[in-house]
C-alpha cells in the first residue's frame, strides 16, 4: 500500500463559494486544495453578465490568502433573456469559462432559471459558434418525476434533443450519479463531458437514513443506489477522458440543513482530494486518479495542465464537526469522522 502519492496540482470544475462572509468562510479550503476552480453563478442575484462575473471574481482574490495562486474560473448564469451579444463578450473576457444551464427551481437558488430551453436558442446557437461549454445541473423539476429518476429522465426528454440540436456545443453532464448519465456521456462524442463528486463517489442512498434523517448528507441530485455508485467507480477509474474531478461543494449554515425544510448541499472542499484518494484506493485505481484529479477537465477546457504538484499521505485524521461559515457554522462531509489520506501541507 502506498504511503505517499504525488499528482499534479489538481483543479475543481465546479464549485460554490457563495459571496460575502460565506465566500470568506470558505474559499481558503478550494484554495489550498486546488490551482484553479470553476465558480458558480448561483447566486441571489444571479451572475448573468460579464461586469457581474468580472465583480464577483474581484470579491473572491480580495479575500484569498496574500501568498495564494489559485484562480477562479468564472460562468454566467443561463437565462431565458441572455442573448448571444453577452455571450460573445463572455467569449472575448478571458475571465469566463462557461455558462451554467439550471432547470428553474431544481435545486438551490435556481428560481431564475431556464423554464423552457427552446428560449434560449439563440445565445446556445452563439456558444457552439464561440466555443463557451454548457455546464448542466441535469435534473427535470416535474413533480410528477420520482426524484429518484429526475437525472434520467432529464437525459432522455432534453439532453439527448440539446446534443442533437447542437452537435458542436460543449456540453457538461455536472455532477453525475446514474449509470444512465454515464452511458449517455460514454457514447455522446467528444465534446460532451460529466463531472464526478466526492459524495456520489463515496456514499449510496442508505446514507441519509442510518439511524435516522441525516441532513447533511442531501444533495440534489440526491444519493441513488448502490448500482448506480458502482456504475460511477467505473467510470472514474477507467482512465477515460470524460469524466473529471468536480466537487459541487456546496456550503450552507447548520441552521439551514438541520430545518424542516432542509436546503440541498455538500460541504467537502475542507478534504475533497482526501475523499476522492479514498474512493479511487477503494477500488484499487489510486494509478488513475491524477488523470481524473489533474489532466482531463484542463484537456477539456483548453486550458494548460497545471505544473506544480501536490503530495498525499496515508495518515488517518478527523475532520472537524463543524466549520466557521460568517456568524454561523457549517457541517463538512465526514464531520468528526476519520479520513484515511491527509494533504501533506497547504500549498
Amino acid at each position: 500500500m502506498n504511503a505517499t502519492l504525488t499528482l499534479t496540482r489538481p483543479d475543481d470544475w465546479h464549485v460554490h463559494l457563495r459571496d460575502g462572509e460565506g465566500l470568506r468562510a470558505v474559499v481558503t479550503d478550494t484554495a489550498r486544495q486546488f490551482a484553479r476552480a470553476i465558480v458558480m453563478p448561483n447566486l441571489t442575484p444571479p451572475v448573468t453578465t460579464v461586469a457581474q462575473a468580472e465583480a464577483y471574481r474581484d470579491r473572491i482574490l480580495a479575500v484569498l490568502p496574500a501568498a495564494s495562486t489559485f484562480t477562479p474560473l468564472m460562468t454566467l448564469y443561463l437565462t431565458e433573456a441572455m442573448l448571444p451579444l453577452e455571450i460573445e463578450r463572455a467569449s472575448r473576457s478571458g475571465l469566463i469559462h462557461a455558462v451554467k444551464y439550471y432547470p428553474a427551481g431544481v435545486t438551490t437558488h435556481s428560481e431564475a432559471g431556464v423554464r423552457d430551453l427552446a428560449h434560449c436558442s439563440e445565445a446556445l446557437r452563439a456558444m457552439e459558434d464561440l466555443g463557451v461549454p454548457l455546464l448542466i445541473h441535469g435534473e427535470v423539476n416535474d413533480p410528477a418525476v420520482d426524484i429518484f429518476d429526475r437525472e434520467r429522465v432529464f437525459i432522455e426528454r432534453h439532453l439527448i434533443p440539446l446534443v442533437q440540436r447542437y452537435p458542436q456545443l460543449k456540453v457538461v453532464l455536472e455532477h453525475i450519479t446514474t449509470a444512465s448519465a454515464v452511458k449517455f456521456v460514454l457514447t455522446a462524442d467528444d465534446n460532451v463531458a460529466a463531472t464526478v463528486t466526492p459524495h456520489h463517489l463515496l456514499y449510496n442512498r442508505n446514507a441519509l437514513f442510518q439511524g435516522g434523517i441525516r441532513p447533511h448528507y442531501y444533495c440534489l441530485p440526491i444519493l441513488k443506489r448502490e448500482a448506480h455508485r458502482q456504475a460511477l467507480i467505473r467510470a472514474v477509474t477507467s482512465g477515460n477522458p470524460k469524466f473529471f474531478l468536480g466537487t459541487d461543494s456546496a456550503p450552507h449554515a447548520r441552521s439551514t440543513k438541520e430545518n424542516a425544510c432542509g436546503c440541498a448541499g455538500i460541504y467537502s472542499a475542507h478534504a475533497a482530494l482526501e475523499l476522492y484518494a479514498e474512493a479511487f484506493e477503494g477500488a484499487g485505481a489510486l494509478g488513475k486518479l491524477e488523470g481524473f484529479a489533474s489532466h482531463f477537465g484542463a484537456d477539456f477546457y483548453g486550458l494548460p495542465r497545471n505544473t506544480q504538484s501536490v503530495t498525499l499521505v496515508r495518515e488517518s485524521w478527523t475532520a472537524p464537526a463543524t466549520q466557521p461559515f460568517g456568524p454561523e457554522t457549517l457541517v463538512p462531509l465526514r464531520a468528526g469522522e476519520a479520513i484515511a489520506w491527509r494533504l501533506q501541507a497547504p500549498i
